[in-house]
């Protein structure tokens, strides 16, 4: 899972250097990157006591490359998952949205044992 995780995190650059400078001809301008990095995205990520004590890395922990220029915003960083539902609902944001579960996260691939194909993301998004 750590070697695909690295893979996910190179291609999520890629397309977001790729999308960035769409946005940018487009608009003239991109200056922010809005991410919905979670607290626990950030301890499994972050090793306190050596190399063997992080759980797995995640993506989006750790911020973009220097070459890249937007700033990166991360609101829910230092909140839990039962937290961000409960913030939800006081934003009175409809349920739907608030306990909708993202199908197009990177995370799927991670949950596929070997390569993950269109196939196998297509079964894992209906069982999510």
């Amino acid at each position: 899972p750590e070697q695909k995780q690295k893979i996910i995190g190179g291609t999520f650059i890629d397309i977001f250097e790729v999308e960035f400078k769409r946005i940018t001809d487009l608009h003239g301008r991109c200056d922010f990157l809005l991410h919905r990095t979670l607290y626990p995205d950030v301890i499994e990520s972050i090793s306190y006591k050596g190399p063997n004590a992080t759980i797995n890395t995640h993506h989006n922990v750790g911020g973009l490359p220097a070459r890249m220029k937007p700033k990166l915003i991360e609101p829910l960083r230092e909140l839990f998952k039962d937290e961000v539902f409960k913030l939800g609902m006081a934003m009175a944001i409809d349920e739907f949205s608030v306990w909708h579960h993202s199908s197009s996260s990177p995370g799927l691939a991670i949950r596929i044992l070997g390569e993950a194909t269109a196939e196998q993301v297509a079964i894992l998004q209906h069982a999510d």
